[in-house]
């Protein structure tokens, strides 16, 4: 990859699902991403169960990051109830949390982030209409959005990077089955990307999905899910794209 004057590179990887006791590490694939990026996103899943001891045992496998680490959470990461704490041990490893009002900005690139939600793409979005669950559902996928907007309003960077777990697009969740479709993202995500002049987004979630898409705009978005990125290039499994 030739390096443009100015340009930051960005490595992006979601999708972890790191275990408290297992044998393996991930200080190998840190000590690579260090070698060849700027900055780290991480994009959600980060621990299998959202327990503390995985996300301790993700911080210590981050100490071989040189590079500045950004992150959000996943569904994953929700799963016990202790998402603030592991928000907390995240942030005493110095990665930074990407949400509402916590942003981040390197060498004139500023990072936005959110978790997102589901709720289906297009003229399949769901609406809010029906039963109190169903509404209550949307309501999130309208919060996430929020969340995200009220981040990007609070960049004054040249360049944006937006960081989710959910897809925005349904373009890149294609190879996964459609009938899961509305559970791995929301193009209410892209309306508010679209609203704003972002160079780039990335996202997890979508195991078996596509690599790239873009929004209506045109904005490029990336499924950077660990396991993709395996299948497409077990070398280098992650996102690296320069902003």
């Amino acid at each position: 990859m030739s390096e443009e004057p100015d340009s930051l590179r960005v490595a992006a990887i979601g999708d972890l699902h790191v275990h408290h006791n297992s044998g393996e590490t991930l200080q190998w694939l840190f000590e690579k991403i260090s070698q060849n990026a700027d900055v780290l996103a991480l994009c959600g899943d980060l621990t299998n169960l959202g327990l503390p001891q995985e996300a301790e045992r993700l911080v210590t496998d981050l100490r071989s990051c040189r590079v500045p680490v950004v992150a959000v959470l996943g569904n994953h990461d929700y799963q016990s109830g202790q998402a603030e704490e592991v928000k907390k041990i995240l942030r005493g490893g110095k990665v930074v949390v990407l949400e509402e009002t916590e942003t981040f900005e390197l060498k004139g690139v500023g990072f936005a982030g959110a978790k997102g939600f589901g709720g289906g793409f297009d003229k399949h979005m769901l609406a809010p209409f029906g039963e109190e669950a169903i509404k209550h559902f949307v309501t999130e996928a309208v919060n996430e959005s929020l969340r995200l907007e009220i981040a990007l309003n609070s960049l004054r960077t040249e360049k944006t990077v937006v960081v989710l777990h959910y897809a925005p697009i349904a373009a890149t969740v294609v190879g996964e089955p459609p009938e899961i479709f509305p559970f791995l993202g929301s193009s209410r995500l892209a309306e508010t990307i679209d609203h704003f002049d972002v160079n780039a987004v990335f996202h997890g979630h979508a195991h078996h999905g596509t690599p790239e898409g873009k929004t209506t705009k045109g904005i490029p978005v990336y499924n950077c899910c660990l396991q993709l990125m395996q299948n497409i290039n077990p070398e280098q499994p992650y996102a690296l794209i320069q902003v």
